[in-house]
């Protein structure tokens, strides 16, 4: 993206900014390039000020770059504006979605990259998603889906403001401009009589993909389904559709047939209810500290929240808010990298010579 011109580009009868098309996708991703520079004190003579430039190459067929743009689109870091679904015309027009603008904003923070073109585009209205950034698992880059971060989710995905109240008409005719901002939680429909009780509201499987695939940081469907099924898993939601105590009942399925129930606990994880006995207008419980207990410190409450991966997503999105989320970054970057020294040295025979390299890589 960083370095596409992103020139407006006519669609139908109206001009639309900071666009781009399949051949200049195509043709850019057939010889990519991409330089840094790192301003920094002279070693030996502080007041002299270093600058190191780093150009990174890279070129693939044209099959290939086909492929990796249709991958931009299936994780919905792009969009079509002329109704194409894939990269397979090479005059269709695309456009950066609000979750690929987050995307991009976070790999600019990160390296420092301030282009004109680029910066035009992130200070746009669009760019308005407050995306969840999901932690994955260094060894085969799984998503984490402990307990602690599927609620964490759930509680996105089940609204900051109650339950997203659509028509039956409507609630399952979702746009990539539906979850803009990433705090609208998914299109809910009051439940059907027989469920009113237990799962007073309900939402349909392609709801639940589409709001996943929009607001978190998932790459494909079936990483959306996975974390559904987790909410299944940790009995947040129940099937509507399928007969209880079935197979087919314990299986999230991405479907508009497919209707789903928040539960009583989904509905105390969301917030809706703030106790047992509660409702959902109910008042928040006061929690007091027994006599004679001390408060954790400072550095004993920051240390449990930087090894708790649930903890570190709530404590990223604070820091977005308020302070600096790249100081988060820059710590838990540190931290692999000595690990991922430590063992090197460790080992025994001495790591291979690639391995070496691509551990200095990432600490530059």
């Amino acid at each position: 993206m960083v370095s596409l011109p992103l020139t407006p580009h006519r669609v139908r009868f109206t001009k639309v900014e900071h666009t781009f098309t399949t051949d200049e996708a195509l043709t850019n991703l057939g010889s990519l390039k991409f330089s840094q520079s790192n301003r920094m004190p002279d070693p030996k003579d502080p007041s002299r000020i270093v600058t190191t430039t780093t150009t990174t190459t890279f070129s693939m067929a044209k099959e290939m770059a086909r492929t990796v743009c249709n991958r931009f689109s299936e994780a919905r870091f792009v969009e079509s504006l002329d109704g194409k679904t894939d990269f397979s015309s090479r005059s269709s027009v695309w456009q950066l979605t609000p979750k690929g603008m987050r995307v991009l904003t976070r790999f600019c923070q990160r390296n420092g990259i301030h282009q004109r073109h680029v910066n035009e585009l992130l200070d746009s209205p669009r760019n308005t998603m407050q995306l969840v950034i999901l932690e994955r698992v260094p060894e085969n880059d799984n998503i984490n889906i402990d307990r602690g971060t599927i609620e964490v989710v759930f509680r996105r995905f089940c609204g900051e403001e109650g339950p997203n109240l659509k028509s039956t008409a409507t609630a399952d005719s979702e746009s990539l401009h539906d979850y803009a901002t990433g705090l609208v939680g998914v299109h809910m429909m009051r439940s059907r009589k027989q469920f009113e009780k237990d799962t007073p509201y309900m939402f349909t499987g392609k709801s639940a993909l589409d709001w996943l695939m929009d607001c978190c940081m998932v790459v494909n469907r079936k990483e959306a389904c996975d974390i559904a099924q987790q909410f299944m898993v940790h009995q947040l939601i129940v099937n509507l559709t399928e007969e209880r105590n079935t197979p087919a009942a314990s299986r999230f399925q991405p479907l508009k047939t497919s209707h789903y129930g928040v539960t009583e606990k989904g509905m105390r994880i969301a917030g809706w209810v703030r106790s047992p006995n509660g409702s959902i207008n109910g008042e928040a419980v006061v929690v007091k500290l027994p006599a004679g207990v001390a408060r954790d410190s400072n550095t004993t409450r920051m240390s449990q929240i930087i090894h708790d991966p649930a903890q570190r997503l709530v404590f990223r999105e604070f820091l977005q808010e308020t302070h600096c989320e790249e100081n988060l970054t820059f710590y838990l970057e540190v931290r692999s990298f000595l690990l991922d020294y430590n063992s090197a040295k460790r080992s025994v025979p001495a790591p291979r010579l690639d391995l070496i390299r691509e551990t200095l890589a990432s600490a530059y």
